[in-house]
């Protein structure tokens, strides 16, 4: 039987690497589905909604590699978008195909009709829609290459009635090619460099995810700069373990020490970050940027040097140009204050909460005490990120994936199961809010369908909380942040896995404890405290003034019980807000 188009395009995937498409079957992509059938060697993964389908997709290519998923014509392909959002931003090779209309009713405002090329521009960084037969394997093969070559989102636009027709053979290559290359500044761009490190006393060093691969380069900078070591939160488990120079992170999730030690710095060297909250950078210190992206040095802080190159490359080639500095008073000042700060968190996660006010930070500890050596965990964004970014613990074998760049709810169950089939071998523990387990709630089906052994922890607080915390610190009171939430262990039950409800602070630790256990999915249900708002190292006046507006405003609504609760439960920041 001669080969269709489809046959082409999943022939062109298997040699790619792509092991499987995540997609909703229907209409114009029914010929792929077809040929990926037939196919064998790449699966379809029947997710029940193609944002879900795209958060997966992200996921596996941040631990693959490379990742697929599909969208039928209109409706289908549009859902993908704010899961491609994500993976754009976060630099995931994805490549989304978007199945469209027939091709001779384009232009017409046909049922369904949409402009993949306008839809898809602002979140992919190759956006093509292939017409002919000779089209669609050399836009497949850019497409594939832009994705792996420039960690993008690639989106290839295929009419239902093109996937049907013979495929026809091409000059150009139908592979593609691997990258690989080490990229470091000029001699007189080190050599400043190597002179601003040696002319401060009092560096410190700030990693971002662009430091994944430096582990060992930026100990031995550190070492020899006397520098502490921050981090994002994105980074935390690349930089983290077994780090004797690090001080934890800043930013909206951090602990004060690593914001004091910028605040205190001579010279920031900033590696591989993007870090968007300017507010947190300091302003009075010259700064060192290192980035392989070009395009991002200079846009968050005035810097002294910009130095394109690969981080770890850029060290190595820098470590024998710069001295040894002798004076370790700098570095064990901020070492003493991160043990300080980190002692409280310590103390604040001993803290059990009350029935039906567990308290997070202390269910947090516990899934970090029993998740494996090697889990991989996914966090919603909201509140969790928090209780993630400061209660699981970096041991140089974990991974950590979550929606850091886009910033969109209902990431972490979806991601997980990405996590779980890129990476069948280890053990996936999702942490997600209520909230965002709720937009989509249906793909809990998917993982009992394709049994995968997700670990999710729903940490239901009734609210949005992270929403709650920024209408109080801006003068607002909370107002429609109050979550309607189900009994999300019997839905999982429904679903065909093990739930289970917490409500008491006593029965966390079991709880947590079996859950690893089970041979399978379970969906274990915390009932956390809604008033555990855990506020940034560094606040401003005015948020201080804002969260008291706020209070005043509750009371004089005559919700006083409200008021106290969350006094009480914040209690805690009181010292670092004085």
């Amino acid at each position: 039987m001669a080969k269709k188009i489809a046959d082409q395009l999943v022939d062109m995937l298997h040699e790619a690497g792509v092991e499987r498409i995540y997609a909703v079957t229907g209409d114009s992509l029914n010929p792929v589905n077809d040929a990926v059938r037939r196919h064998k060697s790449v699966k379809w993964v029947h997710v029940r909604h193609e944002e879900t389908g795209a958060y997966a997709a992200g996921a596996e290519a941040q631990l693959n590699g490379i990742a697929c998923c599909a969208g039928s014509c209109g409706p289908g392909h549009v859902h993908l978008i704010n899961g491609l959002y994500d993976a754009h931003r976060t630099g995931c090779a994805v490549l989304a195909i978007a199945s469209a209309i027939p091709s001779a009713e384009m232009g017409t405002k046909y049922f369904q009709e949409t402009e993949p090329a306008k839809l898809f521009a602002d979140c992919s960084g190759y956006n093509e829609m292939a017409l002919t037969q000779e089209q669609l394997p050399r836009m497949l093969q850019g497409a594939l290459q832009h994705a792996v070559g420039r960690q993008e989102v690639a989106v290839i636009g295929l009419p239902g009635d093109l996937a049907r027709k013979h495929a026809t053979d091409i000059m150009s290559s139908q592979k593609i090619y691997a990258t690989s290359a080490h990229t470091i500044p000029s001699a007189d761009v080190l050599a400043r460099f190597a002179e601003l490190v040696d002319s401060s006393k009092k560096t410190v060093i700030f990693c971002g995810i662009g430091a994944r691969n430096a582990h060992a380069e930026v100990k031995e900078f550190a070492r020899k700069a006397k520098a502490p070591v921050a981090y994002t939160f994105k980074s935390k488990m690349a930089v983290q373990f077994d780090n004797p120079y690090e001080i934890g992170m800043t930013g909206l999730l951090g602990l004060p020490a690593a914001y004091e030690a910028m605040q205190d710095a001579d010279l920031l060297v900033m590696l591989g970050t993007d870090f968007p909250y300017d507010p947190f950078l300091p302003a009075h210190c010259p700064i060192v940027q290192v980035d392989i992206r070009p395009e991002r040095l200079g846009r968050r802080a005035k810097v002294e040097l910009g130095v394109e190159g690969d981080v770890k490359d850029t060290l190595a080639a820098l470590m024998p140009l710069i001295k040894e500095q002798n004076d370790t008073t700098f570095l064990e000042k901020q070492l003493l204050n991160y043990r300080h700060h980190a002692g409280i968190m310590a103390k604040e996660a001993e803290i059990k909460g009350r029935a039906d006010r567990i308290a997070p930070e202390y269910a947090a500890t516990l899934i970090d005490r029993y998740a494996a050596r090697d889990a991989i965990f996914t966090v919603d964004t909201g509140m969790c990120c928090v209780w993630g970014a400061r209660y699981l613990t970096a041991t140089g074998e974990r991974e950590m994936i979550g929606s850091f760049n886009h910033g969109s709810m209902a990431n972490a169950m979806p991601q997980a199961i990405g996590a779980a089939l890129a990476r069948p071998g280890q053990q996936v523990v999702a942490l997600c809010g209520d909230g965002g387990i709720s937009m989509l709630l249906g793909d809990l089906a998917t993982i009992v369908q394709y049994k995968l052994p997700v670990k999710l922890f729903v940490f239901n607080n009734r609210a949005l909380g992270m929403v709650k915390l920024e209408m109080e610190v801006a003068g607002f009171p909370d107002w429609q942040t109050d979550m309607y939430n189900p009994d999300f262990a019997k839905v999982a039950e429904a679903m065909g896995m093990p739930g289970v409800r917490v409500h008491d602070p006593s029965q966390v630790e079991t709880a947590v404890r079996s859950a690893f256990d089970i041979d399978g999915p379970v969906l274990i249900e915390l009932m956390t405290d809604p008033d555990s708002l855990a506020l940034p190292p560094h606040i401003e006046y005015s948020q201080v003034k804002g969260f008291a507006e706020a209070m005043a405003k509750i009371m004089l609504s005559g919700n006083i019980g409200e008021v106290w609760d969350t006094i009480r439960s914040n209690t805690k920041h009181i010292p670092e807000i004085v």
